[in-house]
């Protein structure tokens, strides 16, 4: 039997209510990212990293939205099909957001997929397609949904400690090995690159202070997670992020994803080796995937990405290019 996905009819964005424009207030930064006092402890010890010959920071300006109108039509539309698996999270519906103000056609693998219309709008499924499928179980998977995906980005994650995102099973183990592991096994051969969202830190859960965060195997399993993708034989990027600031805005529209910026914290830190520590906007992490998917010399690549006071990248190709240039080392 064919499978149908859940996809919808053209939505305008052009009709925005006063409540739309008014500024968000910023919510509190994930436990995903956040062991006791490590935020503390990145900012005693960044500076010593600063002139490290890995670590690059360049300080560019950022372009500024000029509406948070969804402006798809003036992008050309793109030959990707991008996957995106974790849609719904905190970088996942920024990099979804990202994709469609590009013309990018989008997939997304979502358990609920209900959530698409309250976070996207009814989008035409020229643009937006979503399935519901959950990475945890293998039989919902179906090659189907993988036909005509050209490149996936992953961000699915949960939280460090247990808290009710656990519930359902929704645990690190069963989200950063075995969904990521199932994922994977899934794929098409054929796919250009997958993205996949990782944590600093993760070659280090036996050092404080990262055992501290890793109390409950988050940093063990995303570290499987990353190891799996490494030797699938896929063309692969993973983005470490450092602790993730800015938001999350899961409780908000398009509109609100399309407004949303990095504050001050716009210039960008990249490394490898998994020696950066600290803080990077959500939104620069989804900007960092999307950037990753078009650069040939960052397949079989693993950085680390922070993000600090300063102008930033924005969403220029060439300056991420540099960036992720100047940290590549072979």
């Amino acid at each position: 039997m064919a499978l149908t996905p859940w996809s919808f009819s053209l939505y305008h964005f052009s009709f925005l209510t006063e409540k739309s424009h008014k500024s968000i207030q910023s919510c509190p930064p994930s436990l995903l990212l956040q062991p006791p006092r490590l935020s503390a402890f990145a900012r005693s010890i960044l500076p010593s990293f600063c002139n490290a010959r890995r670590l690059v920071a360049l300080c560019v300006k950022e372009e500024q939205t000029q509406s948070p109108v969804l402006d798809s039509d003036a992008s050309p539309p793109s030959s990707k099909t991008v996957l995106v698996v974790g849609g719904s999270g905190g970088v996942g519906q920024l990099v979804v957001a990202a994709l469609l103000n590009r013309n990018i056609k989008s997939r997304l693998l979502l358990r609920d997929p209900t959530k698409a219309i309250q976070l996207f709008g009814v989008q035409d499924k020229s643009k937006l397609e979503v399935w519901k499928g959950d990475t945890r179980n293998p039989s919902d998977l179906d090659p189907a949904k993988f036909e005509g995906v050209t490149h996936v980005i992953c961000c699915t994650g949960t939280t460090a400690f247990p808290s009710r995102r656990w519930d359902g099973d929704n645990t690190p183990e069963r989200v950063d090995w075995d969904g990521v592991r199932n994922l994977v096994l899934a794929l098409p051969s054929t796919l250009d690159r997958f993205v996949l969202v990782s944590s600093v830190g993760v070659t280090k859960f036996n050092e404080l202070p990262w055992s501290i965060m890793n109390l409950f195997g988050v940093l063990k399993f995303k570290k499987m997670g990353e190891d799996f993708v490494h030797n699938s034989g896929l063309p692969f990027t993973i983005i470490r992020a450092g602790r993730l600031t800015d938001g999350p805005y899961t409780s908000y529209d398009l509109n609100t994803l399309l407004k949303a910026t990095s504050g001050e914290r716009r210039a960008v830190i990249i490394g490898q080796g998994d020696k950066l520590v600290g803080e990077v906007s959500r939104l620069v992490v989804a900007e960092a995937c999307i950037q990753a998917l078009d650069i040939d010399f960052a397949e079989g690549q693993i950085y680390e990405i922070n993000s600090v006071e300063g102008e930033g990248p924005g969403s220029d190709p060439e300056k991420w290019k540099e960036l992720f240039k100047a940290a590549t080392v072979n």
